[in-house]
């Protein structure tokens, strides 16, 4: 039996992944036999190779191998693509046709995004798989084949078990054996590997020198969140390598080619504030939220101040010292802030009076109050704690202040934090 690693050779798959090695060895493992293999996975993870690997290694790799993307074939026509029809079944069927699974006879069948097959399909290769047997349109004749299924899918098998959109004895019938394909981004020590794999591909195919990452792209390269996987990656190292003249390539040159796919980064949660899928929303969120404690802040200062004026007592400074405290913080020595009464001067009785306004109270230990509020010193402040917080790991730091990994490693840069 081949190698893990020359199989990895043979069909182009690069990376050292634990989890993607034991996709392999799995793939390997069930390739003699004819169990029904469902392949698990995001979209561009690479699902298509894992049947390939199996068909080669079974003994029926002199056979055919038969694709089918059930996705792209229309509802109308996929019961005749896979089974076959007669002559005169429907409109437009001006002659037989042999379906897949008369031609794939002897062979496998891989049915790749299997969960968009409509639900009277569905029922039609239940049967194939429980008695290998099918019955082409417009006929009533059983026919007999000896196929092997494959199948894959990125969409989550038990939720559309449970909208009714997919047969649950179907599924268990299709997953004897699942294999899983981890994402791009959990596979993280791979992604340079495959980036420098395609650069030099694309060198050869474009006759032009491979383009190479310094270290801050190598960084950026690894903390992006690849929502299309390693197609996207390919994509991304094509139009490097064309677009780019310099050849080495820097983080701020790179991130021009990486879009904010915000499906599915890290957000401010839904219960606090509304998800916005964008780095500069996410970013806003921040701002908003300092700009809404300064507004506390202030309003705090104004209900003491105007209970401070109206009453002018002991009493009050008593009852908000926590308020004060809030507001002024301590003073140097540690102290509590205190506040200086003006009491108004007593007036003899037979003087005439004047009715005066109670005279503004003095602090103590201010005579102003400091009002040069600066978002940015702010955001630095909330950026440096968390970071600290979390002893610098970046991930979990741009999890809790709510924004992408990309943005808090732009703000490191920004406030020299490294």
């Amino acid at each position: 039996m081949d190698s893990l690693q020359t199989i990895k050779q043979r069909f182009g798959i690069i990376g050292n992944d634990v989890k993607l090695n034991r996709a392999i060895e799995k793939a390997i493992r069930v390739a003699p036999t004819d169990i029904s293999v469902l392949v698990t996975g995001e979209s561009g993870v690479g699902k298509e190779n894992i049947p390939r690997i199996i068909h080669s290694l079974s003994y029926r790799k002199h056979s055919k191998f038969i694709a089918i993307n059930c996705g792209a074939i229309p509802e109308g026509t996929i019961d005749s693509e896979l089974f076959g029809h007669e002559k005169g079944s429907f409109t437009g069927a001006t002659s037989s046709r042999r379906g897949y699974f008369e031609e794939a006879d002897g062979g496998t069948i891989f049915l790749d995004e299997v969960g968009e097959l409509p639900l009277n399909t569905q029922v039609r290769l239940l049967r194939v798989l429980e008695t290998k047997e099918f019955i082409k349109v417009g006929s009533s004749q059983i026919q007999k084949t000896d196929v092997r299924i494959l199948a894959a899918t990125n969409v989550n098998m038990f939720e559309s078990i449970k909208a009714k959109r997919f047969r649950e004895d179907l599924y268990f019938r299709l997953s004897t054996v699942e294999i899983g394909i981890p994402p791009l981004r959990d596979r993280k020590d791979d992604i340079n590997l495959i980036f420098r794999k395609f650069s030099s591909d694309f060198a050869h195919k474009y006759k032009m020198p491979a383009v190479k990452l310094d270290e801050d792209a190598t960084r950026l390269l690894w903390s992006y969140h690849w929502v299309g996987n390693i197609r996207q990656l390919r994509n991304v190292a094509e139009q490097v390598s064309v677009l780019e003249k310099n050849r080495q390539i820097d983080a701020p040159t790179l991130s021009h080619y990486l879009p904010d796919m915000t499906a599915n980064l890290p957000a401010v949660k839904q219960d606090e504030y509304t998800k916005d899928n964008s780095d500069f929303s996410n970013e806003r969120e921040i701002l908003y939220k300092i700009l809404f404690d300064m507004k506390n802040d202030i309003n705090d200062l104004k209900k003491l101040t105007l209970e401070l004026m109206q009453n002018s007592s002991k009493k009050v400074q008593e009852e908000n010292q926590m308020l004060i405290e809030k507001i002024y913080g301590q003073d140097m020595d540690g102290s509590k802030p205190t506040i200086e009464f003006i009491q108004p001067k007593k007036t003899n009785e037979k003087e005439s009076v004047k009715e005066e306004k109670p005279p503004p109270p003095h602090f103590d230990y201010s005579e102003e109050i400091e009002e040069t509020f600066s978002l940015q010193k702010r955001e630095l402040e909330t950026i440096k704690k968390s970071l600290e917080k979390n002893r610098g790991r970046r991930k979990v730091t741009a999890d809790e202040l709510g924004i992408s990994e990309r943005t808090l490693y732009r703000k490191i840069k920004q406030y020299n934090l490294e």
